[in-house]
Parts: C-alpha cells; sequence; structure tokens
C-alpha cells in the first residue's frame, strides 16, 4: 500500500526507539524476567491482534547487552482450556538447565464466570515451551476468582516459594497468598503473605518479593486505593513495603508506610529479577490509565498500545528503595554530547527526540523550571523540595500534574526521553516519575529557567541511539 510521505511521518511521530513496545497490537504487564544461560529474556502481555485487553498471550525477547534485541514467536498463547481467554501474568526461573514459566491461565465460562489456573510451561532452550498444565486451581475458600500473578523464587532451604495476588471474598479486599513447595509441582498453600490486616484497596496485583542486602521487599500493584493529597492519583497504584521474609513464609513489615515506587501517571505492574552478576533489575509496564483515556491514545491508529519502562537497577540505600538506569542505558548514548556550565538559563534546541538529559548541581538546587517541547513542565520549589510534573491529557486537553516530595535536596536529575514518553530520576534513583505525552508540535526545544536565586548548573544532553531489534522465528 502507497503511503505518502506526510503519512510515514505521522506513522513515527509517536515512535519509541529505546522502550520495548509491540510490533502491533497492545501490550501490557512485563512478565517472566530472568536471565538463562546468559541471555536475558523480557516476556510481556501481548494482544497480537488488536488494542484491546482481551485473547493474552506471552510476547518474547532476548538480549545479552540491552542494546541488540531478538523477537521471538510468542512463548505462549491462549489455546487451551485452561488458559483459553488469556494467558495471564507471571515469572520466570531457572532450575536443573531448564526454562520454567509460571502464569495464570483465565477462563470464562458461558455465564461470564471466571476461573484461575495457575499454570507451568517448561523448556530446555529458553525459545520452545511445553505447557504442563495447571499446578493450581482456584477459587480456595475464602476468596473470589481473582488469584493471579505467580511470583514464584527459591527460599534459602531449597524449597520454592509462590506468591500469588488476591482478593478476599467476604470483604472484597486484596490481599496476597503464599504456596510452598518441594518440586515445582505440587505447591501447599501455607496462607496469607501478611497477618497484619490492611486496608489497601480491593486487588493485589503482580506481586513480588525480593531481598535488598539484608532487607526484604514485598512490591505489589494494589486496585482500588483512594486519592490523598498527592497519593494516589492514578487509577490504580505500585509500591512497596519493607521488611523480613520469616522462614514461615510472612512477610513482617517494618515501620516505613505503603510507598509508591513511581509518581509518574502510567507506570504500573513492575516486576523484578535477579541477572547473574547479582543486580536486582525490575521493569515496569507504562499504560495504566482510565478506560476512556486509553481508547483515545493516538498510537492505537498505528496499531499499537503501551510500552515497558527502561530496566532499572534497583538497590536498598539509606533506608530507601533506589531504582535507577541499569549501566547498559549509557551505551545508547551518541558521542559528543552538548555540555553547558553555567549560572544562567538555557534553552537547548535537542538533536533528537531520543535524548539522555543529566543536570547537575555542584551545591542544592534552587527553585526552577524545565519546559520540554512546549508540553511537559517540570517545577521544583527548594525551600518545601516539592517536584512536580504537568503534561496535557491528550483526551481531554487539560493539564494535569503530579508531585512528589524529595527527602534531601535536589542535586541531580535524569531525564530518558522519547518521542511520546519520559522516565525521569531524581537524586540517582531517590524517586522516579514515568510518563507518555502525546504533542503534534515538531517542537524539540528543551529549557531550564530559574524562578529566583541562580546557582551553578551543568546540563548534559545526549543524543541515544535505537534499540538494534532482530526478527527471529
Amino acid at each position: 500500500m502507497y503511503r505518502s510521505m506526510e503519512q510515514i511521518n505521522k506513522l513515527k511521530q509517536y515512535e519509541l526507539g529505546y522502550h520495548i513496545r509491540p510490533p502491533k497490537g497492545l501490550l501490557n504487564d512485563p512478565n517472566g524476567l530472568v536471565q538463562y544461560k546468559g541471555v536475558y529474556h523480557v516476556f510481556y502481555q501481548w494482544n497480537q491482534t488488536d488494542t484491546t485487553h482481551q485473547s493474552k498471550s506471552w510476547g518474547h525477547m532476548t538480549t545479552k547487552d540491552f542494546i541488540r534485541w531478538e523477537t521471538h514467536q510468542p512463548a505462549l498463547e491462549p489455546v487451551d482450556w485452561y488458559d483459553q481467554d488469556g494467558c495471564y501474568s507471571g515469572s520466570a526461573i531457572v532450575f536443573e538447565e531448564k526454562l520454567y514459566l509460571f502464569y495464570t491461565g483465565n477462563v470464562r465460562d458461558a455465564n461470564g464466570e471466571r476461573k484461575s489456573y495457575q499454570c507451568l510451561a517448561v523448556s530446555e532452550d529458553g525459545i520452545h515451551f511445553e505447557k504442563k498444565g495447571p499446578v493450581l486451581e482456584h477459587p480456595i475458600k475464602g476468596y473470589t476468582a481473582h488469584v493471579r500473578d505467580p511470583k514464584v523464587w527459591q527460599g534459602k532451604d531449597g524449597n520454592w516459594w509462590m506468591v500469588l495476588g488476591a482478593q478476599k471474598e467476604e470483604t472484597l479486599t486484596g490481599d496476597a497468598l503464599m504456596y510452598q513447595s518441594t518440586n515445582l509441582i505440587d505447591w501447599t498453600l501455607t496462607g496469607s503473605l501478611m497477618d497484619e490486616t490492611l486496608s489497601l484497596g480491593y486487588m493485589w496485583e503482580c506481586p513480588d518479593v525480593f531481598k535488598l542486602d539484608d532487607k526484604d521487599v514485598f512490591a505489589f500493584s494494589p486496585q482500588g486505593l483512594k486519592a490523598e493529597g498527592e497519593k494516589y492519583n492514578n487509577i490504580y497504584q505500585s509500591g512497596y513495603f519493607t521488611g523480613e521474609l520469616v522462614d514461615n513464609g510472612k512477610f513482617v513489615k517494618d515501620e516505613q508506610p505503603f510507598k509508591e515506587l513511581d509518581y509518574g501517571f502510567e507506570f504500573y505492574a513492575p516486576q523484578t529479577f535477579s541477572d547473574e552478576v547479582g543486580r536486582t533489575i525490575l521493569y515496569g509496564w507504562v499504560g495504566v490509565m482510565e478506560p476512556e483515556v486509553e481508547a483515545s491514545v493516538p498510537t492505537r491508529k498505528n496499531g499499537w498500545l503501551h510500552a515497558l519502562s527502561i530496566p532499572r537497577e534497583v538497590k536498598y540505600e539509606n533506608g530507601k528503595l533506589i531504582q535507577y538506569p541499569i549501566a547498559e542505558t549509557t551505551h545508547l548514548r551518541e558521542k559528543n554530547p552538548v555540555v553547558i556550565k553555567s549560572t544562567q538559563d538555557e534553552r537547548i534546541t535537542l538533536a533528537s527526540l531520543q535524548q539522555d538529559i543529566l543536570i547537575e548541581w555542584g551545591s542544592a538546587s534552587t527553585d526552577f523550571v524545565i519546559h520540554l517541547r512546549n508540553e511537559i513542565e517540570i517545577n521544583y520549589q527548594a525551600a518545601t523540595k516539592k517536584l512536580t510534573v504537568v503534561r496535557t491529557n491528550w483526551l481531554t486537553n487539560n493539564k494535569e500534574e503530579r508531585t512528589t516530595f524529595l527527602t534531601n535536596d535536589l542535586m541531580e536529575l535524569r531525564l530518558l526521553m522519547e518521542s511520546s514518553m519520559v522516565e525521569m530520576f531524581l537524586n540517582k534513583g531517590e524517586e522516579a516519575f514515568t510518563l507518555r505525552y502525546f504533542t503534534t508540535e515538531t517542537n524539540q526545544s528543551f529549557s531550564f529557567e530559574h524562578l529566583n536565586e541562580k546557582v551553578e548548573k551543568t546540563i548534559t544532553s545526549y543524543a541515544l541511539r535505537s534499540f538494534i531489534v532482530k526478527n527471529r522465528s
């Protein structure tokens, strides 16, 4: 089919070069993150034929360096009785040189009633998977059929643990269930992950338990939290508790309250994994939004919808979970960055819309405002350490904002930018903001304006290369 240059430019208008997005159709949760025989595997929820939340498969990409990627045929497809309405989210582990995928098989009967099956598939080469069918069936007594998203790991005693997001039947509130196994096939329910009764929404999705140094982390995505001032302003949230996972499979949280992982607009359903050098790496889905907003995302006209975040290394430092782009991200940088060291306001015309922009202060930042492409505003108030991001909602055309308050003075701000996505990290990962944006302007400007006292800063702007992607069956 012939396309004019104008049509081609429109197709590329919101393209993503270094974020994982589907070749067509709809992408959502990252799944099965793992390093297997030296290769990193990223799976994701994928509707291959439409931009709706139906008929989910597991898309599959691999890489050795996070720069060069191979796209494979879907690892899991909804073709069996136990997953016929979708191969839902799950995780991966390596055992005895084989790759195990655990996932939720979604089934709806003729009356629309849901059944959930926790299922297993196994591979000896990391590419071709043999389904083994269900290892668990739900619902169980006291819980609705909303039990899903198995995350599996091996405990220090060699036994296996599985945590599942769940919903209590009597109260219709969120929970997480723990199971234990000695062989990855037969699983025994040990009970709720936490003994403490919490009021955090009506469903807990995508639970994840992992260790950072001597601190255990329980990350999950509660649905149904009510907004509290600057907190919980998206349709659904993702956050975590810190504490200790004790030997009986109970998570005992410490004094830190539930903390959001990302203060932007679309970040959801994160999952972590550990690689062979001991890093904990996290991906999130950049796409959770109100249905009417999702329906108006401009890329639907181009046949695709949503993306994954860049991979972030997660650490625990000074009582906080820190997340920052993995080191390999810097390998996307082109040579000869633009470097400006000054106390003045600055305006830069960016060489491309794929940018890694680093701002560093020798002493604490004072008040400022940043504008990206006359579309995104980043406003900082030093007295209260308040940082606010403002964008235009593409459905309503109204301005909307998200805010957080830093613990420490702002010393560093890093922006990873594309034509329709921004990820921002403050103080080397003390806080993070992720967002989509869509503008028809061709503007490629970046501006920095002091709002009162001017202090010296260094702005370093790197153009970034796109992923190299090879399609492989």
